[in-house]
């Protein structure tokens, strides 16, 4: 009687310690499985403060809310780019490392310079956040005021009028020699370290004309100092709704910077859907408070998903490729 009741008890004990084994195995399970993210994620931006960060923190100072760990910004700026680029390429592809960037790193930057160890391909789309509106301008007393004004003068003296953007083979150079091609004029570039530089070099009249973002003009516009001539996009700007789009005066050249978030390629997709998720929330609920902050900085708001993110960069990348190997046949 004694050993049948011990054997009862062992029989008992030899079940509640399974069921507490299963239980921790179970609890052990679900801890690995919680959800993403669980800790702090860095946004890591090539350039220094003050550039591409002023586009992007309006919609970053939002996403701890949806996605329950903050977001900070590390910067890793050199080589136009590509220094950044490089470190989130070769990062772990976990979440915790996203890039905050535009086009010329990670679209131009692999055509125009060699010996990069990365590509578009190396990065999977998260959200597009930002449209930043590509522009021409002079100076206000510069004797051209229009885009019409500006194809005559440079069809009645080839090469002679002068213009900087942000580079040689950079995003803005390539967009003006699109609108060379489209004119069928030929215009002498200036590459100033910068889009802010080459406002400058107009400012200092070192050049007849720049073509930058919309953000280092919009100040000096403002203050009478500059004229923006056109508009490379289909549509004219809320905040400056008399300035005319290039379409409009004949020449279709549609382009423009975009901002937004990527990751290393082999992301899971949880990862990328917590993130779009997130994002879709901060712009639905908090539009009006981006859309204040954004508008100092002459940008909108263009929140675009993975998917359509990446069909929208892989076409940039096919037209700058495109003009590329045009340019580089017209200096053989």
């Amino acid at each position: 009687m004694k050993k049948q009741r011990c054997f009862r008890l062992a029989s008992i004990l030899t079940i509640v310690a399974l069921i507490m084994i299963i239980g921790w195995a179970a609890s052990e399970s679900w801890a690995a499985e919680k959800k993403y993210p669980t800790r702090p994620i860095q946004v890591v931006v090539a350039y220094n403060p003050g550039s591409t960060d002023t586009y992007l923190r309006p919609f970053i100072e939002k996403l701890p809310e949806y996605l329950g760990q903050p977001l900070s910004f590390v910067y890793k700026p050199g080589a136009g780019g590509s220094i950044g680029s490089s470190f989130v390429a070769k990062s772990r592809p976990d979440g915790y490392t996203i890039f905050g960037c535009s086009a010329g790193p990670v679209i131009v930057g692999p055509l125009t310079k060699e010996g990069l160890d990365y590509t578009l391909d190396s990065f999977a789309h998260l959200c597009n956040y930002v449209r930043a509106p590509v522009s021409v301008a002079v100076k206000a007393e510069s004797p051209i005021k229009t885009i019409k004004d500006l194809v005559e003068a440079a069809k009645a003296s080839p090469g002679k009028l002068t213009y900087s953007t942000a580079g040689a083979f950079g995003a803005t150079h390539l967009y003006m020699e699109m609108f060379c091609k489209e004119a069928g004029i030929k215009l002498t570039h200036v590459p100033c370290p910068g889009s802010a530089p080459a406002a400058t070099a107009l400012l200092g009249g070192h050049v007849d004309m720049a073509c930058a973002d919309l953000g280092p003009f919009k100040p000096h516009v403002e203050s009478g100092a500059l004229r923006l001539l056109g508009i490379m996009q289909k549509e004219r700007l809320k905040f400056f709704p008399n300035i005319p789009t290039f379409s409009e005066a004949g020449y279709p050249v549609s382009v423009h910077h975009w901002y937004g978030i990527i990751a290393p390629k082999g992301v899971p997709k949880e990862v990328v859907e917590a993130i779009y998720n997130a994002s879709k929330k901060a712009v639905e609920q908090h539009r009006g408070f981006i859309e204040e902050r954004l508008k100092h900085l002459g940008v909108e708001i263009s929140f675009l998903g993975p998917e359509e993110m990446d069909k929208q960069n892989k076409a940039q990348r096919e037209a700058a490729r495109a003009i590329l190997k045009e340019m580089k046949g017209q200096m053989k």
